[in-house]
């Protein structure tokens, strides 16, 4: 199993059967392991036996998190509990390769940890260990990531330190983990400088600092992780501009750097990641003009640039973004008129444009767009009849905001319609004088809609943000968006 996939893992854990009393896996690198498949069922276990001096490290780290009962068990790799995993070698020592510790949910069976845990220097006396998995474990005793992890230099490829409570700096030594490919320290307190060090680790193809405190710029070490798939470094107080750190990252398939203080031009070299599917620049301090370079990007399902300064139009060449689901604009500082490229956005399932200073006529192509079920265009500067006809109106309901466009109005396409709900709550009708070339003021009725799905709080829709793109709480991801498009999100953000 893939570390990159560790979410996925998580999220199917219950598919998975857990009845065998111990764990021994397959290597996916050459050590002096038995390279072939061993099950407690083909191997004779009754001559295999824990090496000694890993049994005592293993108490000692179980001890340390509050589990002392595992003190008990004679051979913790034969031992009836989850959270451990073993190989066995060519004279059938078995070898602790991974360890695991917390609750993810009620269909996990690792052990738990005490409000006093902590992770034990014991740790390096474990040479194959390959995984480390800490979830939520030191939250009650918060302490600095131990930089004596370093030492497993010639072994760990996957270390998960996930909302642990982990506060202070990232240990440099981090940066000696050569075989690492998952560093995932989401949601701790760690209040440093990304190290440079880190972009050594070539191997990377998971890097997750997301709900940090990290501070100063993303290094430009970073360039030479040109392995790495997800880079996800949201909600921290990262500053300055981006700019050379992502150059040459071509197997890039999500980046996340929302919610912090970026500043400068989005760079044209995004255009270079051809690999994106996820894309998420909101809440920064991002100006200047979009590059065109964006439209570049064929394989990107979602484009996430809300909360900047942005200066300049939406490019034309976004309508390229074949396979784009999600594109969300809000308050970005955008003006100049919508192109009507957008409406070739076949697959287009939300586009959100409100709150900016865009102009002119909404695009006829936009009502043709058959896949679309979420429109935003609120709070901007736009003028004109709106160009959707009832069915399309209906299929959106309240998911159609127009409301706060001065300019814009109402022309039923069919003679004596009459707009007959309030989804364009706000909107004049366009009652044109042609002797005085004056466009009547008369607000449509907002009568009450007859369709029975739609309610009040079927209009409270939350602001949209890569949080809700990684849970359950967008309701648009749940009800609109295809099966395919959950299984992306679920492998970027899981």
């Amino acid at each position: 199993m893939e570390p990159v996939w560790i979410g996925l893992l998580v999220c199917f854990s219950h598919l998975f059967p857990a009845s065998l009393g111990f764990t021994i896996i397959l290597p996916d690198s050459p050590s002096n392991l038995i390279n072939t498949p061993q099950t407690g069922y083909t191997m004779n276990m009754d001559k295999a036996h824990t090496d000694p001096e890993e049994q005592r490290a293993v108490y000692e780290i179980m001890t340390a998190t509050g589990n002392g009962w595992a003190s008990s068990i004679p051979d913790v790799c034969k031992g009836r509990w989850h959270g451990i995993e073993c190989m066995p070698d060519q004279s059938k020592v078995l070898h602790v390769v991974s360890l695991s510790f917390g609750a993810l949910s009620d269909d996990t069976a690792f052990p738990t940890c005490d409000n006093s845990s902590f992770i034990s220097p014991a740790i390096i006396h474990l040479p194959h260990l390959k995984r480390i998995f800490f979830y939520q474990c030191c939250k009650g005793n918060p302490q600095p990531i131990p930089n004596f992890i370093g030492l497993l230099n010639n072994s760990l490829e996957s270390l998960v330190l996930r909302e642990n409570g982990h506060v202070g700096n990232i240990p440099p030594e981090l940066g000696n983990l050569a075989k690492l490919h998952t560093l995932d320290l989401h949601g701790n307190n760690i209040n440093s400088a990304i190290p440079t060090e880190l972009g050594g680790l070539i191997r990377l193809q998971l890097l997750d600092l997301s709900k940090n405190m990290l501070v100063g710029q993303i290094p430009t070490s970073f360039e030479s992780l040109t392995n790495i798939n997800i880079l996800d470094l949201n909600h921290n107080l990262l500053s300055g501009p981006i700019s050379d750190q992502l150059r040459g990252l071509n197997s890039l398939r999500k980046l996340d750097l929302s919610s912090n203080q970026l500043s400068g031009a989005v760079p044209a070299l995004l255009g270079h990641l051809r690999s994106l599917v996820l894309l998420d620049l909101s809440h920064n301090s991002l100006s200047g003009r979009l590059p065109d370079s964006l439209g570049d990007l064929k394989l990107l399902q979602a484009l996430i640039l809300q909360g900047n300064s942005i200066d300049g139009p939406i490019p034309e060449a976004i309508g390229g973004l074949q396979e784009l689901m999600i594109m969300v604009l809000s308050n970005a500082g955008l003006k100049g008129p919508i192109p009507g490229t957008l409406g070739s956005l076949t697959k287009l399932r939300v586009l959100y444009l409100d709150g900016n200073r865009l102009n002119g006529s909404i695009p006829v192509s936009l009502g043709k767009m058959n896949h679309l079920s979420e429109l935003k265009v609120n709070g901007n500067l736009l003028t004109g009849p709106v160009p959707f006809g009832r069915e399309f109106m209906w299929r959106l309901g309240r998911r159609l905001k127009l409301a706060d466009n001065p300019g814009l109005c109402y022309q039923p396409i069919d003679a004596g319609e009459e707009m007959d709900s309030s989804f364009l709550s706000g909107i004049k009708y366009c009652s044109e004088h042609k002797a005085t070339g004056h466009v009547s003021t008369k607000t449509a009725p907002p009568i009450a809609s007859q369709r029975p799905d739609i309610s009040p709080d079927s209009a409270k829709h939350p602001e949209v943000s890569l949080a809700h793109l990684k849970s359950s709480s967008w309701p648009i991801l749940i009800n609109i968006l295809e099966p395919l498009l959950l299984l992306t999100i679920l492998l970027l953000h899981c």
